[in-house]
């Protein structure tokens, strides 16, 4: 990585990282303090989340990161503590995929966006805020289908369809309700600063499908989307309802990772919805992927009648990003892949 002379908050400082343990936030973490900061994450249990601790203290020595409990972030001032002495603030808590009531799911979403904003601008040594939304705050797939995507998409769509009259089931109905929690969390955020002018610079990054290497399998297995991966390589054995994800585009999580911090660090990174997206693949791509990299290895046929993601992405800006930490760009499908499937195969 080259270091910029004159970042936007100094080295050695303290950057809050929300939901340490998850997959895109311990890679945060893991740039962060190969940068140089220091990290405070947060967790819902510190007896769970601190085994990543011992992950971070083996590779980057001792003292530099800890974390705090916030069990829930919807509650009043639940971040207050959490950002007492920082510089900086990456808030990547969120549900994932837990309700299917909009009454339940949305406003938890929104609320912990909230008072993390609050809790940032009550702590005046904070100076950049990075919110991660979703690729899903600014729309939902649509196999087939040509359409822009760019920093004035909004998936009203989701909303009017999370928001409709119960009954409150089915997979969709969960997938609506979450991705209008992430478009609702995201349009919040961008209002309350408007409205409220606090002394620190916001920047959102929507990332899509996240891929790649997990830090530390023994500690946490395969989370996330890299758990559909493996479900991949297993034929979805037991988990069937996955083969119904449609196309869409991946982004490497280290990647990931790059343009969170990027936002936080880089002085002209203000204001900014960054699209935080590689290519486009399907299902059948990756088994392609599978199979080249381990030929000896029997895999699923093909599924028929996938698709093909065809919107176009203003994601140049997230790649402009991930090239100044000395990356050639998006990392390549079977880089990706070969990390991804490392711990397993």
């Amino acid at each position: 990585m080259t270091l910029l002379a004159d970042p936007a908050i100094p080295r050695g400082s303290l950057v809050v990282v929300t939901g340490a343990n998850g997959d895109i936030a311990s890679h945060i973490g893991d740039q962060l303090l190969q940068a140089g900061y220091r990290v405070r994450g947060t967790v819902r249990n510190a007896t769970r989340g601190g085994r990543i601790v011992e992950f971070f203290e083996k590779k980057h020595g001792p003292g530099k990161i800890e974390l705090v409990e916030v069990p829930e972030m919807a509650e009043p001032r639940a971040f207050d503590e959490a950002m007492k002495g920082a510089s900086g603030f990456i808030h990547t808590a969120t549900p994932v995929m837990v309700s299917y009531d909009p009454n339940e799911g949305i406003p938890t979403v929104v609320d912990g966006t909230l008072n993390a904003l609050k809790a940032a601008a009550g702590e005046p040594s904070i100076k950049r805020v990075v919110l991660t939304s979703s690729s899903t705050a600014a729309a939902s797939p649509k196999p087939n289908v040509e359409f822009v995507i760019d920093e004035n998409t909004w998936n009203e769509e989701t909303i009017k369809a999370a928001w409709a009259p119960p009954p409150y089931e089915g997979e969709q109905r969960k997938l609506d309700v979450y991705s209008a929690s992430k478009t609702q969390g995201e349009q919040a955020a961008w209002k309350w600063v408007k409205e409220n002018k606090p002394g620190f610079v916001l920047d959102a990054v929507l990332p899509n499908w996240n891929m790649g290497l997990v830090l530390s399998p023994e500690k946490q297995g395969t989370p996330s989307t890299v758990g559909w991966i493996k479900a991949l390589w297993n034929e979805f054995q037991g988990q069937e309802k996955l083969t119904f994800n449609p196309p869409q585009y991946y982004v490497n999580v280290q990647n990931t990772a790059r343009v969170h911090v990027g936002a936080l660090i880089f002085p002209d990174v203000s204001g900014e919805r960054l699209f935080d997206f590689a290519y486009p693949f399907n299902w059948n791509d990756l088994l392609a992927e599978f199979r080249k990299l381990y030929p000896n290895h029997h895999f699923m046929n093909d599924i028929p009648d996938l698709g093909r993601d065809l919107s176009t992405v203003s994601n140049g800006r997230a790649e402009e990003i991930v090239k100044r930490f000395g990356r050639p760009g998006w990392t390549n499908p079977t880089d990706t892949i070969r990390d991804a499937t490392a711990s397993w195969a």
